[in-house]
């Protein structure tokens, strides 16, 4: 007889149970000549929203200071009512023709708006090949805060938790600088024109707060492999619709065909609103849900911001490093030898394969009854 992988279930306990381990080099909040600070986070979706809890901490740290963003034209519409920024600034610095003009329009938006201190989220290579050229003009603030104690900042606090979840990376960050750490999940700011939109969709559909479910079921297209499949998806559907539950499919262009292959057999049932939802409005719609199922995908990060139970199903990725944060999400992911491979291709993809709906239906009915 086969024994079946044990189905390991994580929360914040588990994810973000490391000790941050930080010396406070220097107590910035308490600098009366920081005036004007701008921080750096052009990441994918999941690390941006990841990152406005971090933001919310700066925020209420210098509640006097000029606070700008710098981030990609993506994800500027996330901070668009956003009334803790002061401006937000957008290059685009992923383009290949004009790279380089775009780097020079970059270095001369810094020098021209003067900061005092610039915090680097982003913390990449590019960042800080940026900054480096910064400091070599003699244009750099005093202050220059990153993710690692390496050149070229200027602040170089320990750091010790490179296997840690993104979230306490930058956490320490702050705390090394003396920010204290209020906010422990997203931190959105929604326009009260996307949640009029959001309603209008579900009102449209006739569905009720609390009446539905949302499944994010899809990923990016480069994430194939995170994908549980429109097979398990539609097993849970039935699952649902047995409880009196309607279900509402969320993604973009890249989850479409998922989305229409879970929701042909279920025209009534199921209400596939992929691609037809801006951003914030999908946050809006998920605050009504009674419960999200999610693959891992930037967009349970968007999710995340609400308060609604949420499980994420892990296969390829590493749960203690990718779980949204917040007390009411839960990760599950099978222990299988080759978890937290991080493959793009796999020729037997056991870790969603092996794990059946029967399996987690424990965890989203619980989760469900929160």
């Amino acid at each position: 007889m086969t024994t079946q992988p044990r189905l390991m279930s994580y929360q914040d306990a588990d994810c973000l149970s490391a000790t941050l381990d930080y010396t406070v080099v220097r107590d910035l909040p308490r600098d009366p000549a920081i005036r004007r600070i701008l921080i750096m986070k052009w990441g994918g979706m999941g690390d941006i929203v990841i990152s406005t809890a971090i933001m919310e901490d700066i925020r209420q740290a210098f509640p006097q200071a000029e606070l700008h963003l710098n981030t990609m034209p993506t994800w500027q519409s996330l901070f668009a009512d956003d009334p803790r920024f002061q401006r937000v600034w957008c290059v685009n610095l992923q383009q290949k023709p004009g790279r380089w003009r775009a780097y020079k329009e970059w270095l001369a938006e810094v020098v021209s708006m003067q900061y005092d201190l610039m915090i680097d989220l982003q913390t990449n290579d590019k960042s800080r090949g940026l900054l480096a050229m910064l400091r070599l003009m003699g244009k750099a603030p005093t202050w220059l805060l990153g993710n690692h104690p390496r050149f070229p900042y200027t602040i170089r606090q320990p750091q010790r938790l490179p296997q840690a979840h993104s979230f306490q990376i930058m956490q320490q960050t702050l705390l090394a600088v003396g920010i204290p750490l209020h906010t422990h999940g997203p931190k959105l700011h929604i326009a009260p024109s996307a949640v009029t939109a959001a309603e209008q969709l579900l009102s449209q559909h006739g569905l009720q707060s609390k009446s539905f479910v949302v499944f994010l079921c899809g990923s990016h297209a480069s994430g194939l492999t995170k994908r549980w499949g429109t097979a398990n998806y539609g097993a849970l559907v039935e699952y649902y619709l047995q409880q009196g539950q309607r279900v509402v499919l969320l993604g973009g262009r890249d989850e479409a065909e998922e989305c229409l292959a879970i929701a042909r057999p279920y025209p009534q049932q199921v209400v596939n609103l992929c691609g037809q939802t801006r951003l914030l409005e999908v946050p809006a719609i998920c605050a009504h849900a009674s419960a999200i199922v999610a693959n891992d995908t930037g967009t349970a990060h968007l999710a995340a911001a609400t308060h609604t139970p949420m499980t994420v199903i892990c296969g390829p990725t590493n749960p203690l490093r990718v779980k949204p944060p917040g007390p009411q999400v839960q990760a599950v992911q099978l222990d299988l030898p080759c978890k937290n491979c991080y493959a793009k291709q796999c020729s037997h993809h056991s870790c969603m394969q092996q794990l059946t709906p029967q399996r987690i239906l424990p965890y989203v009915a619980e989760a469900s009854h929160a």
